[in-house]
């Protein structure tokens, strides 16, 4: 399960995209809990948010139960997801993922990664409360193997995943396309402590 990832470096089509945030900070070890990038497509426009990793509909009371991730193949049933893949979805831009690997207690973190960003399938919800509207998003994840890797998007999956006129067929073709090819590094386990940011994440083992 990809429970960390990177997002250190866009290019200025991204940031200069509407609501991109002016501010945004370089991270290299993004949890779950955390705000993250998101990029929508609400009223025919691509522009950019941030949310809280951990999806909260509007019904949820308890936000320890946010999901962080959701997964390709149930999607269309599962309650907590549903609405949101028929009209919520979104893209979470990265350069890299974490995933861990080996034996329970001797598992080893890899840097997987691309040339260029990767866009990764998401799903969003708004939370209104106090008189403000949160934001949030939970990361599509599929079966890679014997681990669950995030639903990575070219640039025709990506128009498809955001239009909101895509079909039902044109979704599950999304879901089920092959994934790229990802360049893969052992990294230190400095990554194993959530709390620990910068560019010494990627230190190699």
């Amino acid at each position: 399960m990809c429970g960390r990832y990177a997002l250190f470096r866009w290019p200025q089509a991204l940031s200069g995209l509407p609501d991109f945030p002016a501010d945004l900070p370089q991270r290299w070890n993004l949890s779950p809990g955390q705000q993250v990038l998101f990029l929508h497509q609400p009223a025919g426009e691509l522009q950019a948010a941030s949310g809280r990793w951990g999806l909260t509909p509007a019904w949820l009371d308890d936000f320890a139960k946010a999901p962080a991730h959701a997964r390709a193949e149930t999607l269309a049933e599962q309650p907590m997801f549903r609405e949101a893949f028929r009209l919520r979805r979104c893209v979470l831009p990265a350069n890299g993922f974490y995933e861990w690997r080996g034996q329970a207690n001797r598992k080893r973190p890899y840097w997987m990664s691309s040339e260029g960003l990767l866009y990764c399938a998401g799903l969003w919800e708004q939370y209104p409360t106090s008189g403000q509207t949160y934001l949030s998003v939970a990361m599509v994840t599929r079966e890679a193997s014997y681990l669950r890797r995030p639903l990575l998007l070219d640039q025709a999956a990506t128009r498809v995943w955001l239009d909101p006129q895509a079909t039902a067929e044109q979704l599950q073709a999304v879901l089920a396309a092959p994934q790229p090819q990802l360049r893969e590094r052992v990294v230190a386990t400095l990554i194993n402590d959530p709390a620990f940011e910068g560019p010494d994440c990627l230190t190699p083992a």
